[in-house]
């Protein structure tokens, strides 16, 4: 059954780049200036005290980023990580995981808010040392993955960001929302600053963080952001966290 399941899980990953490859020979690789950028580009990093990752992928608008309709959203990432296990008299694992997720998905934009919806295969890999052979996160695993952002702007100075996303791989999820106010308008051609919430999680732990964030500064072609605050975690660890984003849209 495992095995059966795998293979499914594979070949949804292939049929989901094949859709991809004929999406992108049937339309202009990149947009022109009169044209709707139909690919986004992004990569970001994130630290604390017990992990640091890195991702990276791209979105596929066939009908263009700022169209409503299909997408495909695929996400490179990897990391380390530590924590002290239980059930092996407190010793500390390090953990090492490599990501890979491919989500067709759709937008729908209404008014100052738009929705993005997203639902696809996903396949980790995790390395644990010493082992840790109670954590469901080892080894490698296939599941499937539902993610929603969302992007509100209530008034032409403000700004509410949320995101939400569950896995089949040991109920990994995770959750942020966050408030902005456009500031630094002549300057910089504005940015969001505020306050943001993050949650994640799986079988058997739980991370939460508080801090502010800077959203939408630019350079040229390349957008980016960045945040930080405080980290806690279910094991009563806590720390200073970073993360930082950009983008470029084409």
């Amino acid at each position: 059954m495992n095995c059966r399941r795998r293979v499914g899980a594979a070949v949804a990953t292939v049929a989901a780049f094949l859709v991809c490859f004929v999406c992108v020979s049937a339309t202009p690789v990149w947009a022109g200036e009169d044209e709707d950028a139909r690919v986004m580009l992004f990569s970001g990093r994130d630290i604390w005290r017990n992990g640091v990752f890195a991702y990276g992928g791209f979105v596929f608008a066939p009908s263009g980023l700022e169209q409503d309709g299909l997408l495909l959203k695929v996400l490179l990432s990897g990391g380390l990580y530590r924590y002290d296990a239980e059930n092996l008299g407190g010793e500390r694992v390090v953990g090492a995981e490599w990501l890979t997720q491919v989500l067709p998905g759709w937008r729908i934009k209404r008014g100052d808010a738009e929705f993005k919806f997203f639902f696809g295969p996903e396949f980790q890999i995790h390395r644990l040392s010493p082992d840790d052979p109670t954590n469901r996160l080892r080894g490698k695993s296939f599941g499937l993955r539902v993610a929603i952002d969302m992007w509100y702007e209530p008034t032409r100075d403000t700004m509410i960001a949320a995101d939400v996303s569950l896995s089949s791989i040991a109920t990994s999820n995770s959750a942020r929302a966050a408030y902005g106010w456009r500031i630094l308008e002549e300057m910089l051609g504005g940015i969001y600053i505020g306050p943001e919430i993050q949650y994640f999680g799986s079988d058997g732990y739980r991370n939460l963080r508080v801090g502010a964030h800077v959203t939408s500064m630019k350079t040229d072609d390349v957008e980016w952001s960045a945040a930080g605050g405080w980290a806690g975690d279910s094991q009563g660890r806590t720390s200073p966290y970073i993360r930082l984003n950009i983008l470029k849209r084409q």
